[in-house]
């Protein structure tokens, strides 16, 4: 086990290998070696501290993945600030939810994502600031909010911009950034992520140096990461998946961090035939969009060897494109939510082929996992379906200010119970089948959409299949699939249909299927199933 903060282990690693590089943006010009970067860090702490941000304060931040975001990460790591991580898809109304509930003091900010204006968003809730001196911000709607900060060198009224936070850095000694240093402990919660909010309000999940460190670490080793290996993180920071599979796995083992500030497949082609990297993280979307990308063969991706496909189910096919087509023959899955920082279960590099492609791996090194009835405490033999329960370092110190939610969420013997449907082997390795939420009651017969989206991946014209239940008034339930086709493929529902039979049971068959070009998402990539529910209930009215 690690008992280090996130500050300490980027110190760490700055000693070790101080030349070796830390964080590059190919794009931008930008290339820190671990030094230089952890000099960069330090800078920011000393500049928050300056601001008279304390140790536990709740900072957010509400930007793309630019390099201040990662700067801004393992800055908080250093200080004790907490920082808790805003959607980049938020609106207005969602941004106030989050600030508000999260007490939040500070916000850092870019001023625009594909066309919202974060900028309009922050003055429309605190129209204050307008008239504010920096700092002294005095809000109707947001009482604790007090610091905003703007990525940007121009002027905003009211703001900072990241250059004065930079700049007050002078003002606060090193021996203060020691001793803040000193004052940390493992155990603090130092990250805050709402989440993602597929059902229902997020809420922000509390999690701890510890919690993140040791995550970080085991799954960097799980997919054989070593300082000798360039990552590319394409997915967003504000989730678990970007800052603690992405950054703070490759920190941890002193590996080089090579973001794509916004997901586009060509330019993650690019990137790592530029940047020559040797691991690749995507939700299989991203793998999807990244294999049919027209593009695709003008790209050597020759360099590729891990990385980690997690978000969502994992297409066996497209699992095997990756493994074949793009040279990550040491890819790993990754299965867990955020209240578990974010990894539970991995696969591992040596894994038979078999095994990465229809398992989700076994638990990580210092993590229990077992099997329960649902609605119980009651563990299953082996090869039984019930919903999966996780014990150890990576759990959650619980939600911000909802006592009740957490004590639904965790037992009163330290098991997180994640309300997905899982089988485990005797050897440990685990089948997610569903969520408990998901599951679809068909005149009294359990079905599963993974195992029917599963099937419609076989079908040579289908790209991308999701699959959901609808009220039916004669057997309860009714099964629906969405599906998205190939390039320049058509198809009818008859045909699709058709494929079916003789092949699934007639009840598993769907009762419609609707034809899309996309699904919609979280901006982690998370396909926002209940939304997709209310769509095919629209459609049949």
């Amino acid at each position: 086990m690690i008992r280090k903060t996130v500050g300490e282990l980027l110190a760490e690693k700055a000693l070790e290998i101080p030349n070796q590089d830390a964080l590059v943006y190919p794009d931008r010009g930008l290339r820190y070696s671990y030094r230089e970067f952890n000099d960069v860090c330090e800078q920011v702490a000393k500049g928050l501290m300056a601001l008279g941000i304390e140790k536990g304060e709740n900072v957010a931040v509400w930007a793309s993945n630019i390099p201040e975001w990662v700067s801004l990460q393992y800055g908080t790591g250093k200080m004790g600030a907490v920082l808790v991580t805003v959607n980049t898809n938020y609106r207005s109304a969602e941004l106030e939810y989050l600030l508000r509930q999260s007490d939040a003091t500070t916000l850092f900010l870019i001023e625009d994502f594909r066309g919202n204006s974060y900028i309009d968003s922050i003055y429309e809730l605190c129209p204050e600031l307008e008239t504010s001196a920096p700092g002294q911000l005095n809000s109707k709607r947001l009482p604790l909010l007090k610091n905003v900060i703007v990525f940007s060198e121009k002027k905003y009224n009211g703001a900072f911009n990241w250059s004065d936070i930079i700049k007050m850095a002078s003002r606060v000694s090193n021996e203060e950034l020691q001793q803040r240093t000193a004052e940390l402990d493992p155990d603090d919660v130092i990250n805050m992520q709402y989440t993602s909010g597929t059902t229902g309000f997020p809420k922000g999940v509390m999690l701890t140096h510890s919690n993140l460190t040791n995550n970080g670490y085991n799954i960097a080793h799980c997919m054989n990461l070593t300082d000798e290996d360039r990552l590319c993180i394409p997915v967003p920071f504000f989730h678990c998946f970007g800052c603690v599979i992405g950054t703070l796995a490759a920190v941890s083992v002193g590996a080089t961090m090579v973001p794509v500030q916004e997901f586009d497949p060509e330019t993650v082609l690019r990137t790592v035939e530029q940047e020559r990297c040797t691991a690749l993280h995507g939700v299989p979307t991203m793998f999807i969009a990244e294999l049919n990308h027209s593009n695709f063969e003008n790209y050597d991706l020759s360099t590729l060897r891990t990385g980690v496909m997690a978000g969502s189910n994992c297409p066996v096919e497209v699992m095997k494109n990756v493994i074949n087509k793009m040279n990550m023959t040491e890819i790993t899955i990754c299965y867990g939510q955020t209240e578990s920082s974010p990894v539970i279960t991995q696969t591992r590099t040596d894994d038979p082929l078999e095994l990465r492609v229809e398992t989700v791996g076994r638990a990580l090194p210092n993590v229990e996992v077992k099997i329960v009835q649902p609605g119980t405490s009651s563990e299953l033999p082996f090869n039984q379906q019930g919903e999966l329960c996780t014990r150890g370092y990576h759990v959650m110190k619980g939600y911000y200010k909802n006592p009740d939610a957490t004590r639904e969420a965790i037992d009163e013997e330290g098991w997180l119970h994640t309300g997905d449907l899982a089988v485990m082997d005797q050897n440990g390795y685990c089948r997610i089948t569903g969520r408990l939420k998901d599951m679809i009651i068909r005149g009294g017969e359990n079905i599963y959409p993974r195992e029917i989206e599963e099937f419609l991946y076989t079908h040579p014209k289908v790209l991308d299949a999701q699959v959901v239940g609808v009220p039916d008034e004669k057997y309860g339930e009714e099964v629906i699939a969405w599906i998205i086709l190939k390039d320049n493929m058509t198809a009818t529902a008859e045909e699709i249909q058709d494929y079916f039979k003789g092949k699934i049971s007639r009840h598993k068959i769907p009762r419609k299927i609707f034809f899309t070009d996309a699904y919609p998402m979280t901006a982690s990539g998370k396909i926002q199933k209940f939304k997709l529910r209310e769509q095919s209930i629209n459609q049949l009215t």
